[in-house]
C-alpha cells in the first residue's frame, strides 16, 4: 500500500489518482473505433466479439495484462459497451472473502461483465470460487458449521469475467488457463501519445498545436494514463495565463513547473542518476547507498523509479549494483568516462 501511495505523489506516475475520477472518465472512449493505440489488440478484440456476437452468446472470459495506466479498465467498459450489456466493477484488494465474491457472481444477469481490476490479488478462497464459477457457472454455498455444514450447489446464468492485472506472473496458473482470450498491453509509442493527446484536448476543449502535442508525448512515458494528467496540468497552465492556443513553449513552461524534463524524468529520477554520477564516478552502487543518498526508500526507487529509468536506457542493473549509462551522463550535460563509453 505505501509504495502506491508512493507512486501515485508523482506527476509521471501511472496509478490512477482517486481526486480526479470525473475527468478520467471523460476522457475514455466508449468504442473500440474511438480507442487509440494498441492496433493489433483492438483488431483481435474486434474478432473475438464479433464472433460472440454472432453466436449470440456472452463472450469467453477475457485477461487484460499489462502495466499500470495503458487502458485495461478503459477497455473492459469499451467490451460492455460493444456488447451491450452492464458491467459490474470490482477489484481483488475489495474482495477480503469468498462470501464477498459469492455474493456479486449469485446477483449477476445473463451475459454482464463482471470486471475483477488486480486480479492477482484476489483472496486463495476466492480464487478457488472464481476457478468453478467461470467454468462450470456455478458457485457451492456452505450452509451451516462444523460437521453439520453441507454444500448446496447454485446456479449462475452465463456471465463474462474480464480480469486486469499488472503482474501477470502473480495469477495461479489454474486460473490463468480458464481465461479464453488473453491480450498484453504495450507502451505507447510518441506518434500514437500524440493523437491521444490530441482526442483527450478536444474532449476537454484545448487548442494546442501539433508541436505542442509532440512535446507533452515524449514527456509521458508511452502511458496515456500520464498524458491526460500532463495534459490537464497544462490546460491549468493555459486558463491562469489566458493564453488562447498552448504551444510547445507553453508546455515546456508548465511542466517545468513540476519538475518533468524533456525525457519525462521528474525529481526523483534525475536524482537517482546525478546521484550515481556524480555521487558514485557512474557506479556501480547498491540500493541501499543509492536510497540513502536520495533520501527514498529501497522499496520506493527499486521499484517506483528504476523500472522507467532501466527501460529507457539510463541505468542498468548489474550483480554489483546499479550503473549509469553513457545516455545518463549526456542527459546531465556531462563526459562520460572512458571505460563507460566503451561498455555502452
Amino acid at each position: 500500500m505505501g509504495q502506491e501511495q508512493d507512486e501515485s505523489l508523482r506527476m509521471v506516475s501511472a496509478a490512477p489518482l482517486d481526486a480526479e475520477p470525473v475527468s478520467d472518465e471523460e476522457l475514455r472512449p466508449h468504442s473500440l473505433q474511438g480507442f487509440i493505440g494498441q492496433p493489433r489488440l483492438k483488431a483481435q478484440l474486434e474478432l473475438f466479439l464479433q464472433a460472440a456476437q454472432k453466436r449470440e452468446v456472452p463472450p469467453d472470459h477475457i485477461l487484460l495484462a499489462g502495466p499500470p495506466g495503458l487502458g485495461k479498465t478503459t477497455l473492459a467498459m469499451i467490451v460492455a459497451h460493444e456488447l451491450g450489456v452492464p458491467i459490474r466493477i470490482t477489484s481483488g484488494p475489495a474482495i477480503q472473502h469468498a462470501g464477498d465474491l459469492a455474493s456479486i457472481l449469485s446477483s449477476l444477469e445473463v451475459g454482464e461483465v463482471l470486471f475483477i481490476d488486480e486480479i492477482h490479488r484476489l483472496p486463495r478462497a476466492a480464487e478457488e470460487l472464481l476457478y468453478i464459477a467461470m467454468e462450470d457457472f456455478r458457485v457451492d454455498v456452505m450452509v451451516g458449521k462444523g460437521p453439520g455444514a453441507s454444500s448446496i450447489p447454485l446456479s449462475l446464468p452465463r456471465f463474462t469475467v474480464i480480469g486486469a492485472t499488472t503482474r501477470e506472473g502473480m495469477l495461479p496458473s489454474p486460473l490463468r488457463a480458464r481465461f479464453g482470450f488473453t491480450a498484453h498491453l504495450d507502451f505507447y509509442p510518441c506518434e500514437e501519445l500524440e493523437k491521444l493527446i490530441e482526442r483527450s484536448a478536444a474532449v476537454l476543449g484545448i487548442d494546442i498545436t501539433a508541436l505542442a502535442c509532440a512535446q507533452l508525448s515524449k514527456r509521458s512515458r508511452g502511458t496515456p494514463r500520464i498524458a491526460n494528467r500532463l495534459l490537464r496540468r497544462v490546460r491549468d497552465w493555459a486558463v491562469v495565463h489566458d493564453l488562447r492556443q498552448v504551444g510547445p513553449e507553453d508546455v515546456e513552461a508548465a511542466l517545468s513547473l513540476y519538475q518533468i524534463d524533456s525525457e519525462g524524468l521528474d525529481r526523483l529520477d534525475l536524482a537517482v542518476i546525478e546521484a550515481i554520477v556524480r555521487s558514485f564516478g557512474g557506479g556501480p552502487v547498491g540500493l541501499n547507498n543509492l536510497s540513502a543518498m536520495v533520501g527514498e526508500e529501497s522499496e520506493t526507487v527499486e521499484t517506483v523509479c528504476e523500472p522507467y529509468l532501466v527501460r529507457e536506457g539510463f541505468l542498468v542493473r548489474t550483480p554489483k549494483g546499479r550503473v549509469a549509462t553513457q545516455k545518463a551522463w549526456s542527459h546531465l550535460g556531462l563526459e562520460a568516462p572512458e571505460d563507460v563509453t566503451k561498455l555502452f
